[in-house]
């Protein structure tokens, strides 16, 4: 790999069912800078399929508006619960379609990998990887759990290109 171009912007993704994190960060000769992160929330009173069109929608509006180059997705995590790692799986797979569908490479990284990029330590908790996201990026406020968490998956790629060249 020759690793990332002199600047390049980066869509990380923290999928969920209920709540799909974005973040959207820019590394331009080893900095990282900080674009923009949220949420999309889908309304828990429709039913499933029409909140996976919501994720869908809402991840292709972020690419939309802030035009990224790549997006970096956190993996399903193996969870205890079968029909959540399910649900799961198909939200992460309408971002993806969404990122695919707007021309965009898409990578993947494991929960443990991501957390060990921004804290050093594969096992931290939700709050370590909000404050070293917050640190990072220079953040005068902790964004939320989610939009904290996609910001690490992208975080993370950029490291990894850091890492490879």
């Amino acid at each position: 790999m020759t690793g990332l171009p002199a600047m390049e912007r980066i869509l990380g993704i923290d999928p969920g069912s209920r709540i799909t994190g974005y973040g959207v960060i820019e590394v331009d000769r080893g900095q990282l800078r900080f674009i923009t992160c949220g949420t999309i929330v889908t309304d828990r009173k429709h039913p499933f399929a029409h909140r996976l069109n919501e994720i869908f929608d809402g991840v292709n509006e972020v690419i939309q508006l802030h035009q990224p180059a790549v997006a970096a997705v956190e993996d399903v995590f193996l969870a205890t619960n079968p029909r959540s790692a399910l649900k799961l799986g198909h939200a992460r797979g309408a971002a993806v379609v969404a990122a695919m569908q707007n021309g965009l490479a898409v990578h993947d990284y494991s929960p443990r990998r991501v957390k060990q990029a921004v804290a050093g330590y594969g096992q931290a908790e939700k709050n370590q990887v909000q404050h070293m996201v917050r640190v990072l990026l220079g953040l005068s406020a902790s964004p939320s759990v989610d939009a904290a968490d996609a910001l690490a998956v992208a975080i993370c790629h950029a490291n990894q290109f850091r890492v490879t060249k």
